[in-house]
């Protein structure tokens, strides 16, 4: 693929503890991802995509080796600068969803915007452009409670995309979903993927939601094992 890569891993070691207690939980990674596409990363449980997507999500920082991203050595940047990293640039997605009870649908999808000081009706406009986006126009008011599992998930989508980050991780996002919703967010990653252009990496275990990736990408004993593209599902 030509053009900058949006993240790039070069040579990443991650290794926990020391001696014989020593974990090389990644060893001399080296994996570039460009803006547009949507990736799958795989592997049985301690294979490393966890510490992989820690990294990328710069919740953790290599031992050794490199992380850019947007073309910037990380290695260089202080905690704070790396929280700003994460608040601009980068939008989450995990397994249990992380909404505020009794919070309604606008109020969780705002938070980022708040984190970032944006005056009150420029958040409501934006969360709930973020809302109607995810098929939730006419749900802003409503609590996590009164939702749906696929429709909470969907809210947790929507506080991702708020801010416009340049990537979206989403750690086993269908982990708490049943088959029939599970596919229909699914097919909501490629709509944001195909039609607003955003970045996707997902890391998930289940073969049949990384089918609807561009890329695969498989870690096995803290190395890529493989990396391919395929025809996707949707």
């Amino acid at each position: 693929m030509s053009g900058a890569p949006l993240i790039e891993l070069r040579s990443v070691y991650r290794i926990y503890g020391r001696g014989e207690a020593e974990i090389r939980a990644l060893a001399a990674v080296d994996l570039a991802i460009h803006p547009g596409e949507f990736v799958a990363v795989m592997g049985a449980s301690g294979s490393g995509k966890s510490t992989c997507m820690n990294i990328v999500g710069c919740l953790d920082t290599p031992t050794s080796g490199a992380y850019l991203f947007q073309g910037v050595d990380t290695g260089g940047l202080s905690r704070d600068q790396r929280a700003l990293l994460r608040r601009h640039y980068l939008g989450f997605v995990f397994q249990g969803f992380n909404l505020l009870d009794r919070t309604t649908a606008l109020e969780n999808v705002e938070l980022p915007l708040i984190y970032r000081g944006m005056q009150r009706s420029e958040r409501h406009a934006r969360a709930r452009r973020a809302l109607d986006k995810v098929g939730l126009a006419g749900r802003e008011r409503h609590t996590p409670a009164e939702l749906s599992g696929g429709q909470q998930q969907r809210v947790a989508i929507a506080r991702a995309i708020v801010s416009e980050p340049a990537i979206l991780l989403a750690d086993e996002p269908t982990g708490n979903l049943d088959t029939q919703r599970s596919h229909e967010f699914m097919r909501l990653l490629v709509e944001l993927n195909r039609e607003e252009g955003l970045t996707v990496v997902m890391v998930t275990h289940e073969a049949d939601m990384a089918d609807y990736a561009q890329r695969i990408i498989r870690f096995r004993d803290g190395r890529v094992e493989s990396d391919s593209t395929v025809e996707s599902a949707a």
